[in-house]
């Protein structure tokens, strides 16, 4: 699956991007139909340790799933926000399923 990482207000390094891609890879598994999946890297200017945003946006046919998490790491962030997209993913497959 082809993802379009972009990150705002710094450079990400290719670590980070690799652990991504990895982890977006996995929602293949769950369905095989996804188009394409953006993800936005932000730091916010805040003095709190969980000023990471991971927000992904993945589009499936007729539909698409947006997650934002904000955590300590961009890593945490990525699994949370990829579990969750998962979970929104096997729904919506299951829906399919049983319409058809």
């Amino acid at each position: 699956m082809k993802v379009n990482t972009q990150s705002v207000n710094f450079t990400a390094d290719s670590k980070l991007i690799d652990f991504i891609q990895k982890r977006m890879d996995k929602l293949d598994l769950f369905y095989d139909k996804i188009i394409q999946s953006d993800v936005y890297l932000k730091v916010e200017n805040t003095s709190d340790k969980e000023n990471k945003i991971f927000e992904v946006k993945v589009s499936v046919p007729g539909d698409s799933f947006v997650v934002k998490k904000q955590c300590k790491s961009f890593e945490e962030g990525a699994d949370a926000a990829i579990a969750s997209l998962g979970r929104q993913i096997k729904k919506r497959k299951e829906k399919l399923r049983s319409h058809s």
